[in-house]
């Protein structure tokens, strides 16, 4: 899905799976998609697809759950906000992942994906300690500071990894995908820990527009249960 060169998940195999996976943060946002734990449905080339209700065990109330995500995110107007009016949604799932620490406690990472036919889009929910500020610092010369709706916030490039996993023989390949561009916001006003991460990519290798990420940054996170206003 994020390499061009990757097989179509829509095409694979009985004995295969194609997942895509970014990694920004160092690898700390990252997440492997596969079909367990994910929920979501793929729809024909003029009926756009739906989330469909979360599989996996529900989070915990003060998480916002995969589903829940999905749905603020595979918006009506998603395909406009990202400047190609006309497409929809191919794909669309979420799931409640989270990220296990040496110390066996684990950091909930509830998360979505829509892919259209230009784009890709991923949005995750993390409940770390971690202000957006002190992230920043981790991200590079070329990070740069950003406000979204009164929030602190980042942007970074990335590149995608596309991974391929043969489950009937047990082995599987990874190859670089494309740039992403990522947008990292603080949950809150004050930027007391914890944050949204709103990563896009494009299907064709061309480095998303960031006036149109931050658009989709305004729209989305208001909807997304969990956001406090400024």
């Amino acid at each position: 899905m994020a390499d061009e060169n990757a097989v179509s998940g829509k095409g694979m195999s009985a004995g295969a799976q194609v997942i895509a996976a970014v990694v920004t943060v160092g690898g700390l946002f990252g997440a492997l998609w596969g079909l367990q734990g994910a929920s979501g449905t793929t729809r024909g080339a003029n009926e756009p697809a739906t989330c469909s209700p979360a599989r996996s065990a529900p989070p915990a109330s003060q998480y916002v759950s995969g589903a829940q995500i999905c749905a603020a995110l595979n918006r009506a107007d998603l395909a406009t906000l990202l400047g190609t009016p006309g497409e929809h949604a191919v794909t669309a799932w979420g799931s409640d992942g989270a990220i296990e620490h040496a110390d066996g406690t684990r950091t909930a990472t509830p998360a979505a994906e829509v892919e259209l036919k230009t784009h890709h889009v991923k949005l995750t929910s993390s409940y770390d300690r971690f202000p957006v500020a002190q992230l920043a610092g981790l991200l590079g010369a070329s990070a740069q500071q950003q406000t979204v709706l009164g929030h602190q916030a980042v942007l970074s490039s990335d590149r995608t990894m596309a991974l391929t996993l043969n489950l009937a023989g047990g082995k599987g390949s990874a190859a670089p995908g494309v740039m992403a561009r990522s947008l990292l916001v603080a949950r809150d006003g004050k930027d007391g820990g914890g944050s949204f991460e709103l990563v896009v990519w494009r299907q064709d290798g061309l480095l998303p527009d960031d006036a149109a990420l931050l658009r989709l940054a305004e729209q989305v996170l208001p909807t997304v249960p969990g956001w406090s206003a400024a």
